[in-house]
């Protein structure tokens, strides 16, 4: 069968940015292939979750915002969660559009090695690209532009791990799941990375536009499993690269660059192009993504005719990316950026999963496409799992857990 892909492949372009390939690289740099499992999780997980996104847009027809609109049992309840919804959707990606842009540039300096304008510039030039394009082009074009780069960057990355040459049975030995000391924020930013709760917007707005109707539901949910499965697979490849080039070397790496750079003297020049194109791929794919899902939310909630939706539209994606610019700007250092992020995000996970979940069992809203058994009892296990785990990073940083 001939897949439509679209949609799907936006969720892995915004969930495979410079937070998903440096998570990934310091999983593999210090702990091996032990936390593989933790990303198998993840991709299941989101690969349930955007399922619901896909049927609350492809099928019901509507937003995620739109869905939490017409969902609240009061208008003051209603406009107090769509403000809280859009708010922590703005500052959270305003910090993740700073690491984008680093993450991207970061790529390009391994990329342009002596021969670099420096990072500054290389953020200024990213930022502008992703202006332009979310205010030139439509959503048919962005998505053509997603598409191409996503297949850019996974190409890199299933090339960089066919040049490493990992130890397979090491590799899957790392599915199994355990926490080595000092492993759990590792773990919780490599789920915190993967299932991002913008993505729930950005799918749900982009599959309404993709599939109009209401009729092709179905589709929706197979090119959803099978791009998002094909994201999860490019993160075990960047993982993998780093354990096998980088696990007990003794070389301090703080981001993909610099594994772009350590792993060049014993795999030659390619392995470092590789590993540059796809960190800066992934950098400008979610560069553009974030701001996307943050404009489709507030578009969704204040509402109006499609005229005042685009004006709101492009002028929210436009103010993430200034703000997320500035913040790369700062001098804050890109690594603690992205990994603040990817913390952060991990811990809010269940209370996002959570409000999915009451969304998705409003019947009189979504009919037929609400969830079914199946999918509450695989989501309420997403949001005990997620839970727990940021449950026990809390306890050990209180020192009441070992």
């Amino acid at each position: 069968m001939k897949l439509n892909f679209g949609p799907g492949v936006l969720v892995a372009a915004a969930f495979i940015g410079p937070g998903t390939v440096t998570a990934c690289t310091l999983a593999g740099a210090n702990f091996g292939f032990a936390l593989i499992w933790a990303l198998v999780f993840a991709t299941i997980a989101t690969i349930i979750l955007q399922d619901m996104a896909a049927r609350l847009g492809a099928g019901a027809e509507m937003g995620l915002g739109e869905a939490l609109m017409k969902s609240a049992p009061s208008p003051a309840v209603k406009w107090a969660a769509g403000g809280l919804v859009f708010a922590a959707l703005l500052i959270g990606n305003c910090a993740y559009e700073g690491g984008n842009l680093a993450g991207g540039a970061l790529g390009l300096e391994a990329l342009l090695a002596g021969a670099s304008p420096g990072q500054n510039t290389l953020v200024a030039a990213l930022a502008m690209l992703a202006g332009v394009a979310v205010l030139v082009g439509r959503y048919q074009l962005l998505e053509r532009l997603l598409v191409g780069l996503v297949l850019v960057m996974s190409a890199a990355f299933i090339l960089s791990v066919i040049f490493t040459r990992p130890d397979l049975g090491a590799l899957f030995s790392g599915f199994w799941p355990r926490i080595p000391d000092g492993g759990t924020l590792t773990a919780i930013a490599l789920i915190g990375t993967t299932i991002v709760p913008y993505n729930l917007f950005l799918h749900a707005a982009a599959t309404r536009k993709k599939w109009p109707g209401g009729n092709d539901t179905g589709e929706a949910r197979k090119e959803s499993a099978v791009a998002i499965g094909l994201g999860g697979l490019v993160s075990i490849f960047i993982l993998s690269t780093a354990a096998t080039t980088l696990f007990k070397t003794g070389l301090e790496v703080s981001n993909a660059a610099d594994m772009a750079r350590a792993i060049e003297p014993a795999f030659g020049e390619a392995a470092r192009y590789l590993i540059g194109i796809g960190l800066f791929a992934a950098g400008l794919t979610s560069a553009i993504t974030a701001p996307m899902a943050t404009a489709f939310a507030l578009s969704e909630i204040i509402g109006g005719d499609e005229a005042r939706k685009s004006k709101l539209f492009r002028g929210t994606a436009l103010l993430v990316i200034i703000v997320g610019a500035a913040i790369s700007l700062s001098g804050i250092r890109p690594i603690e950026m992205i990994l603040i992020a990817q913390y952060a995000n991990g811990l809010l996970l269940p209370l996002m999963a959570a409000f999915l979940l009451y969304i998705m069992n409003r019947k009189e809203l979504l009919g037929a496409h609400a969830n079914s058994l199946a999918a509450n009892l695989a989501g309420s296990a997403i949001v005990l799992i997620t839970f727990g785990l940021g449950l026990r990073s809390i306890l050990r940083a209180a020192g009441v857990m070992g």
